[in-house]
């Protein structure tokens, strides 16, 4: 099976999408986060340095000591982090800049420390923080942020002696403050590094983690189950799936056993009714068969009984007698051993694979149907090879199976006909026994040979029968370790291929035999 479609990969591939989803958007959110801060930070620190610097020159700006507010501004300018500090008038001009030339130069009022303020014919008088601050590359081209700072014409400037402005002026001038982000641009960017590493590498235990949980609680188990239903599908019902989890999947692995061994007991309940039946379809032969010693039996016993009335037995009459009860007795042992047969094969077995003789339990088998065939008109054709006959095997099983394909070539030929059994033995310890059995019956048609070993289904118009015996005899085989294939054509007759290895696997009888007394 392509990996692809394995249940284990599509959930650890899930899994890892929703990872992948959750720990991006986690990192992203948190670089964000973290970015933002940093900014912030910033942006408060520009802000304080604007009001240092206010509330610095403040005194000075009072009493215009112009060498003073640019001591002030340069001394603030050298601190670390800061790119530059200018002060505008309202015109635009430059008044004082910690950039050595700028002093007493005019920007456009579109300009970006200026438009803001500009942007509309009236200028503002007031803004709030947000549209105070820009984010511009410098020449150098590492980001700076500006942060303006309006400087308010207070009751003190207005009424001053030294420089008087007018109450109406709201606004005297800007103060922009331009603080370098490169220093934070590179924290962010080390930041983010370490998250998205550390994210990955979390991301990577967790998928590892969750991959093995995946794996000993779905895959394993799973995969115990689909080999599990694959031996059942071969025909060995003695394999049990050993998981002892108590969730779902060890649920339905008890479940799965559970199912196994009563489908052993229902398959044993199988075999035996068809062994009864096949004992039923030859009762009547087995009865006439008996019948006809037990009538020689019969008159011998009277003729016997006559003869012991005479008061003294010559040696002619004592021989007689002798040969009578010679034929009584051998009569009577073979009505025992037609009787002992039945039995046999009527027992019900524990399913024990011991070394035996096929050409033996094919012989056992024809002596059972031989009358069968000889009232039907049945003429027994016999080629049994005398190689290696011996193979690990139930005898009573077997018999039970070709007791139903011998019955079966009979009723296949009403009129009578031609039933021919050969074995072929494969030389060695892992070769195989075959058994071919044919009959020159009607045939099977095409169309219904894929069923005739399907449970329940016949070709035979009998209501009484169940259509079970091929059936039996294909499960038989299956458990054998065996095969069995048909070859048929219409009108001229049919041959059943029986294939059965020397040696049945070891594991395989033992789980049968468990499985057996389980049932049991």
């Amino acid at each position: 099976m392509k990996i692809t479609r394995l249940l284990s990969f599509r959930l650890v591939s899930l899994m890892l999408a929703v990872m992948i989803v959750f720990f991006g958007l986690y990192t992203y959110i948190n670089i964000r986060f973290h970015t933002s801060h940093l900014m912030e930070n910033v942006l408060l620190s520009a802000n304080r340095v604007g009001d240092v610097i206010r509330r610095s020159t403040h005194y000075s700006m009072l009493l215009n000591r112009r060498e003073d507010l640019h001591h002030t501004i340069q001394t603030i300018g050298n601190e670390p982090g800061i790119d530059g500090i200018r002060i505008y008038n309202k015109r635009g001009e430059i008044m004082f800049s910690t950039t050595p030339g700028e002093d007493g130069s005019s920007v456009d009022l579109q300009a970006e420390a200026c438009y803001v303020c500009h942007a509309e014919e009236k200028p503002l008088e007031a803004l709030p923080m947000k549209k105070r601050s820009r984010i511009f590359s410098s020449l150098q081209g590492y980001r700076v942020l500006g942060v303006i700072n309006p400087i308010m014409n207070e009751p003190v400037c207005y009424n001053a002696e030294c420089h008087a402005h007018p109450s109406d002026q709201a606004v005297l001038g800007v103060l922009d403050v331009k603080m370098s982000l490169g220093q934070v641009d590179e924290m962010v960017a080390e930041s983010r590094t370490r998250m998205i590493i550390y994210a990955v590498l979390l991301m990577a235990l967790v998928a590892f983690l969750s991959a093995g949980f995946i794996f000993l609680m779905v895959h394993t188990p799973v995969k115990k189950l689909i080999a599990g239903t694959q031996e059942i599908s071969n025909g060995n019902l003695s394999h049990e799936i050993s998981i002892q989890s108590r969730d779902e999947i060890g649920h339905l692995a008890r479940s799965f056993n559970l199912m196994t061994r009563n489908l052993v007991k229902a398959q044993d309940h199988l075999c035996q009714m068809e062994k009864m039946a096949s004992i039923g379809k030859l009762s009547a032969t087995v009865a006439h068969e008996i019948n006809n010693p037990l009538a020689g039996i019969l008159t011998y016993t009277k003729l016997v009984l006559r003869m012991f009335k005479k008061d003294r037995l010559t040696l002619e009459e004592k021989k007689s007698v002798e040969k009578y009860l010679s034929f009584i007795k051998n009569e009577t042992g073979r009505c025992g051993d037609i009787v002992k047969n039945l039995l046999l094969f009527s027992k019900r077995t524990g399913g024990d694979f011991r070394p035996e003789s096929i050409n033996t339990i094919i012989e056992k088998s024809l002596q059972l149907v031989n009358h069968h065939l000889e009232i039907q008109g049945v003429t027994l054709e016999k080629e049994l090879s005398q190689g290696d006959d011996i193979i690990s095997c139930d005898a009573n099983q077997l018999q039970q199976a070709f007791i139903a394909l011998f019955v079966n070539g009979v009723e296949a030929m009403p009129k009578g006909g031609t039933l021919k059994v050969k074995t072929e033995y494969m030389d060695g310890g892992g070769g195989a026994a075959r058994i071919l059995i044919s009959d020159t019956g009607y045939g099977i048609p095409e169309e219904i040979r894929p069923n005739i070993f399907d449970p329940f289904f016949s070709t035979k118009k009998d209501e009484k029968r169940v259509g079970l015996g091929l059936s039996v005899v294909y499960g038989i085989i299956q458990r054998h370790g065996g095969s069995i294939h048909v070859e048929s054509e219409t009108n001229r007759g049919t041959t059943f291929i029986v294939s059965l290895p020397r040696q049945r696997h070891e594991k395989d009888a033992a789980g049968r035999k468990l499985k057996e007394e389980a049932v049991a």
